[in-house]
This record gives C-alpha cells, sequence and structure tokens, in this order.
C-alpha cells in the first residue's frame, strides 16, 4: 500500500492523478497546510522542506518501505515501478524528464508567484503582479508552441502532462484566459475528461476553500512560523 501525504493543491494533485492513471491503491493522510501540520516532528522525518506531497510505499524497492518528497521525484518513482507513464528508451525518458523539469522549474514556481502576489499578497504591488503574470503568459506560449508540434507535451501522455495539468486549473488567478491558447486549450480540455484526472481532482474535495485564507492560516502560509528553524 502506498500512503500519499497530500493537501489540495497542484503539487498534491499530481500525486493522486497519476496514482488513478496507474490503477494503483493508495491511502490519503491529509496534512493540513493551513493549521501547521506540515510542521509537526512526524511529518518532517519524512519530507524536511515540510511542503507536501509526501509518499511513503510500504512495498517500495527489495520490498521494504520507501519514503520520498518532492512531486517530480514522485513522479518519477511511480512511473518507473509500473513500467508506464514514462518511455524506458532513453529518447522518449529524456523527453518526458525535460518537460518534467520544466514544471518544477518553471511552470510550479512562477504561477506560484502568480497566485501569490494576485492573491495572497496583503498589499498589492503592481510591479509583482506585472512581472509574474507576463511570465504566466510567456510560459503558457512555451506550452501552446509545443503542443502545436505534438498532442502532450513529451509526445505521448506522460507524467510530464499530469505535472502540468493541475498547476493550469487556477488559470484566471494567474490572469490568464485559455482562449488566448488554442492548443493548450485543446490539450488542457482532453486532460479534463479523463477520468483518472477526474478522479485524482476530487480527492478531499469536500474540504475544498476556494475563498482567501483566513487570518490564521494565511499567517501559518506566508507568515513567520513559515519561516522557523526546525
Amino acid at each position: 500500500m502506498i500512503d500519499v501525504y497530500f493537501w489540495m493543491t497542484p503539487n498534491g494533485y499530481k500525486v493522486t492523478i497519476a496514482l488513478e492513471e496507474l490503477g494503483m491503491p493508495y491511502n490519503v493522510i491529509p496534512i493540513n497546510i493551513g493549521k501547521g501540520d506540515q510542521f509537526q516532528p512526524e511529518f518532517l522525518k519524512i519530507s524536511p522542506n515540510n511542503k507536501i506531497p509526501a509518499l511513503v510505499d510500504h512495498d517500495g524497492p527489495g520490498g521494504k518501505p520507501l519514503a520520498l518528497f518532492e512531486s517530480g521525484a514522485i513522479l518519477i518513482y511511480l512511473a518507473e515501478k509500473s513500467g508506464k507513464l514514462m518511455p524506458k528508451e532513453p529518447r522518449g525518458r529524456y523527453n518526458v524528464l525535460e518537460w518534467l523539469m520544466f514544471q518544477m522549474a518553471s511552470v510550479g514556481p512562477m504561477l506560484g508567484q502568480a497566485h501569490h502576489f494576485r492573491r495572497y499578497a496583503p498589499e498589492q504591488i503592481q510591479y509583482a503582479i506585472d512581472r509574474y503574470t507576463n511570465e504566466a503568459k510567456r510560459i503558457y506560449h512555451v506550452i501552446d508552441k509545443r503542443l502545436a508540434e505534438a498532442p502532450y507535451l513529451a509526445g505521448d501522455y506522460s507524467i510530464a502532462d499530469i505535472a502540468t495539468y493541475p498547476w493550469l486549473r487556477p488559470h484566471k488567478w494567474q490572469g490568464q484566459a485559455l482562449e488566448d491558447f488554442p492548443q493548450l486549450k485543446r490539450w488542457y480540455e482532453e486532460l479534463e475528461k479523463r477520468p483518472a484526472v477526474q478522479k485524482g481532482c476530487a480527492v478531499m474535495s469536500e474540504h475544498l476553500h476556494s475563498g482567501p485564507p483566513d487570518k490564521e492560516s494565511w499567517q501559518t502560509l506566508f507568515g513567520p512560523k513559515q519561516y522557523e528553524k526546525r
């Protein structure tokens, strides 16, 4: 059995979508990042960077438990364990890895900054809003151009698509309209209809709160507590 330490964020959904696509049974362990569960010593043993998602595969290599943090590493592990969602031959494998790294290095961090300064920052800083909204638009254009060349980011459907899709779901928070990126929109709508994607994005949906965090949660997510030495 696989334990997934999860909260309803784009990075969390990467793992649940992948597990649904692979048909692997898993157990969800909620980590309420608004209440500070990510700072508990038990979780830090698994995820020393105090971020979700994390994973413990109780049937890891050699039949022994394996703990992993960082969503990109988790996706690679699941793909390699299953033999699916990433080719074994080198060219196809590195096509997947380069687009996965693009998601990890650009899509997630830059769109996350757009979320923060457009939605969560305590004051509206126009320079930051413009910078990250424009960078989000640039990234969307990169994806749109790639998807004009191939049906999926790495050619075939893979963990690169699974990693990227959840970050584009809140496109309005990033100041983007899918209609401006026709190939991306085609890809997005196709993934949106996949049963495994729908199931992965429905995990713990009853706890999803679409409004801004309350004062206590904001302090936990973005205030001094985030930077305490542990």
